[in-house]
């Protein structure tokens, strides 16, 4: 057997990784813009003018700003001693899950705290980094994927816990988001076919029982969440967002409407939360075809450069930091553009870098600082075939 001794494998900080994920950062900064133009103010002015006379336009660029802080700080502390203090980030993480039960209500959610200028943080959004590094330290432990059935328990209650505080909120997207993570863990951990089909069972029975009990209740949830099978029976409620997503895909063409256009779906705000949720739709009106197309470009390029980072690191627990944030990534990009092209239920799951808010976007490049540490950090090199 013989080692690469390829860069890839060795200690550096990966700047293909780092200018991808700020490329899509920017890339939402306008995009925001867009959802957010005034023509009232005149079309003759710089993107910059633009951008800075776009009040969700200037907001999202500060929030690029203030991410290079996030990364820098996951930088900062070697990702192994993060390893080792993960009770207490643990623990953080379910405080601010419980006491955000108690604070108001946002379109029937409790999952925001208030902080300055009326801007708020979403708790949630921080605790899927959390509960990453937390579950990856916890399944590096063993060398042996699940040692014993009490392992296996542990393990549950450990994603158990957070799980239950989010549904609480109730936030189904976000529970949707741990799950995909909590299984691509247990998947690159080797985890044995008995407890994968045990998981797989409960799981079904409690997605049955909690689908007979929101469809008894009439719960507009339900309705939501089964809308995109036919938004056409209920055009002017549960699927009404659908449809108008949809329309404003299907308008924007081969090459869209233009970005900064009087009269378009995207600038008389046709397709509701197309700044946040529904941003895609946006970007296929005023962009088209080529647009989303360079969009999902980035986002493969980002994907695809953290699995070969995942595949030339050895050492375990830096392994499954990686693969868990790609996993994030992956399921946030799938669900968002599915739910716009009508394809995949509405949940709420912004699109990552993308959509507007602060939270999300900070969260994303925390993951991102995360990878960058263990590149920058990872001991060793990886085998790659037989001598």
């Amino acid at each position: 057997m013989h080692f690469t001794n390829d860069r890839l494998s060795q200690p550096h900080f990966d700047w293909q990784l780092f200018l991808g994920a700020y490329a899509l950062a920017l890339f939402g900064v306008l995009a925001v813009t867009i959802t957010n133009y005034d023509p009232s103010l005149g079309a003759d002015r710089s993107l910059i003018e633009l951008v800075m006379d776009s009040y969700n336009g200037r907001w999202q660029a500060a929030f690029v700003l203030v991410s290079f802080i996030a990364v820098g700080g996951m930088m900062s502390i070697n990702y192994q001693f993060l390893g080792r203090v993960w009770p207490f980030l643990y623990i953080a993480n379910v405080a601010l899950l419980t006491m955000v039960l108690a604070s108001e209500a946002i379109s029937g959610m409790s999952g925001w705290f208030t902080i300055i200028w009326d801007r708020t943080i979403q708790p949630s959004e921080l605790a899927k980094v959390a509960v990453i590094l937390s579950l990856s330290k916890e399944l590096s432990r063993h060398e042996k994927p699940v040692p014993t059935f009490r392992y296996f328990i542990r393990l549950c209650i450990h994603i158990g816990i957070p799980l239950i505080l989010i549904i609480a909120q109730p936030d189904i997207g976000t529970m949707l988001v741990f799950i995909v993570i909590f299984f691509c863990l247990l998947l690159m951990s080797g985890f044995p076919i008995k407890y994968w089909l045990a998981l797989v069972g409960v799981g079904l029975v409690v997605c049955v029982i909690a689908g007979f009990y929101l469809q008894s209740t009439n719960n507009w949830r339900w309705l939501r969440l089964t809308a995109f099978i036919n938004p056409e029976g209920d055009p002017n409620g549960s699927g009404f967002q659908t449809l108008q997503a949809m329309s404003a895909v299907g308008a924007g063409g081969l090459t869209g409407v233009g970005m900064f256009q009087e009269g378009t779906l995207t600038q008389l705000n046709y397709v509701p939360e197309n700044h946040t949720d529904f941003i895609f739709s946006s970007i296929a009106e005023t962009m088209g075809f080529v647009g989303c197309m360079l969009l999902l470009a980035l986002y493969a390029f980002v994907i695809f450069r953290m699995l070969r980072l995942s595949y030339h690191t050895s050492e375990r627990f830096g392994r499954l930091i990686i693969v868990g944030v790609a996993s994030m990534l992956i399921f946030h990009m799938f669900e968002n553009v599915g739910m716009n092209i009508g394809v995949m239920p509405i949940t709420g799951i912004p699109l990552p870098f993308i959509s507007y808010g602060g939270s999300n976007l900070i969260a994303n490049m925390a993951g991102i600082g995360l990878v960058l540490n263990v590149t920058s950090r990872k001991p060793g090199t990886r085998a790659t075939g037989a001598a």
